[in-house]
């Protein structure tokens, strides 16, 4: 008699077993190709974006705020100021303060936090896959993708610097 009360328990034959992977770990998954090492980042941030928005804020610095260009470069440097924290958030869910002072000061003081945060991430796992049972994306490609939104920030700010400084190409040209 075939009932549908699971009174009897159920036989699994061989043919319905199914072998499992074995689990994975960070050691044994190879190092993602798409996104940079960690030393790497914190070198782009700490020498490259640094020197480059000291270079491009310079000219802001000496614009009174009545000058018409005045709002937008504000607006766009205050977009770099959240990409900043946005990448500090991601390297580690730290909250920091809010850094009170000039626009410039507080964006120097946010690649600061910035690059203690780069700085503070483990290497092991960093840039690997994570195991497919985690259930998690790779930490490094969402810092990699904050690194990238500042990227596009700074060259963003650099033509409409250039209205007010056409000299600046010059100027960041001489850096590298």
């Amino acid at each position: 008699m075939n009932s549908l009360l699971a009174t009897e328990p159920i036989v699994a034959t061989e043919e319905k077993r199914i072998t499992l992977p074995p689990l994975e770990s960070w050691v044994s998954n190879e190092a993602m190709r798409h996104v940079p090492s960690l030393d790497w980042m914190v070198k782009k941030v700490d020498v490259d974006l640094r020197q480059r928005i000291a270079k491009l804020t310079a000219p802001f610095a000496n614009l009174a705020s009545a000058d018409p260009r005045y709002a937008g470069i504000e607006k766009e440097l205050r977009a770099l100021g959240k990409a900043i924290d946005r990448l500090t958030d991601s390297a580690k869910p730290v909250r920091h303060n809010g850094n009170g002072g000039d626009l410039p000061s507080r964006i120097q003081n946010a690649l600061t936090q910035a690059l203690g945060n780069l700085r503070s991430l483990e290497l092991t796992p960093f840039g690997r896959r994570h195991p497919f049972h985690c259930f998690d994306r790779s930490k490094a490609e969402i810092v990699y993708g904050a690194l990238l939104a500042v990227l596009y920030r700074v060259e963003r700010l650099v033509p409409i610097i250039r209205e007010v400084d056409p000299s600046i190409d010059e100027q960041l040209l001489a850096e590298s």
